[in-house]
């Protein structure tokens, strides 16, 4: 098998029962586990860098990513990353530039709660990075290709605006995509993550990369694949019904 990095995607740190939730308790442990198994991040950026120069990737490291920039990133994951000195990517959706910030908090999505700008820098002056996910997480393949550009782009101007250094990485929202929205990506990000179940090899599509969802990883037993050399069938394994639906029109 070729060389491999697993990037693995959460979104809210939380007890909530929903498909974006993960338990607070088992991110704590699966973080203490990798750790102890010896187990590091790597940057998302320098992760595909090294492996499209042919590099091979350090053993047993992995690139954890966050996507739309929900405040429990801060007050749940952001403390036990910093126990173990892990880093991650955390792609914010930061909201019309018309709408209110109380707080400097960004603007709510689906009624949560998302990060301040505070908290955003102080992640980043603990190792984070930050990418652009959009201004309204918007069905990119639904949109006129303007509207694309606009949402893409100015959403990039904004993180860019508040952390004073470039943004380099893009996740398309609910990991949607189309020639389009990957063209205008190619323009102006090193990279861009879908939702794609995949593990980051040389032969990953740049501006289309795959993740593995936490939503698979969501008990003791299958985070636990994570150490194991099944890891990559498991990923394969998952990948199967989930291909399937997708060609039948579903998500």
């Amino acid at each position: 098998m070729s060389p491999y990095v697993p990037v693995l995607t959460f979104h809210k740190i939380d007890e909530n029962p929903s498909v974006i939730s993960f338990p607070p308790g088992l991110f704590a442990s699966f973080m203490e586990k990798l750790y102890r198994n010896g187990y590091r991040t790597v940057g998302l950026t320098d992760a595909v860098d090294n492996l499209y120069r042919g590099g091979s990737p350090p053993e047993k490291t992995f690139v954890l990513t966050f996507d739309d920039g929900y405040r429990s990133v801060f007050s749940q994951a952001f403390p036990v990353m910093k126990r173990y000195g892990m880093s991650a990517t955390v792609f914010l959706t930061v909201g019309e530039p018309s709408e209110p910030r109380s707080g400097g908090r960004i603007p709510r999505l689906n009624g949560s709660e998302m990060l301040s700008w505070a908290e955003v820098t102080e992640m980043r002056d603990a190792g984070f990075r930050f990418g652009a996910h959009t201004l309204t997480h918007p069905d990119l393949t639904r949109l006129g290709t303007e509207k694309i550009e606009y949402e893409i782009v100015k959403s990039k101007e904004i993180i860019e605006g508040v952390l004073g250094e470039p943004v380099r990485s893009f996740a398309y929202p609910c990991g949607r995509y189309d020639e389009r929205s990957m063209g205008i990506a190619s323009r102006f990000f090193d990279c861009a993550c879908s939702d794609e179940l995949g593990l980051l090899t040389s032969e990953s599509k740049r501006y289309a990369l795959g993740r593995v969802d936490a939503f698979y990883l969501k008990n003791e037993r299958l985070a636990g694949l994570m150490l194991s050399d099944l890891f990559p069938y498991y990923v394969r394994l998952r990948n199967v019904p989930r291909s399937i639906r997708r060609r039948l029109g579903g998500r």
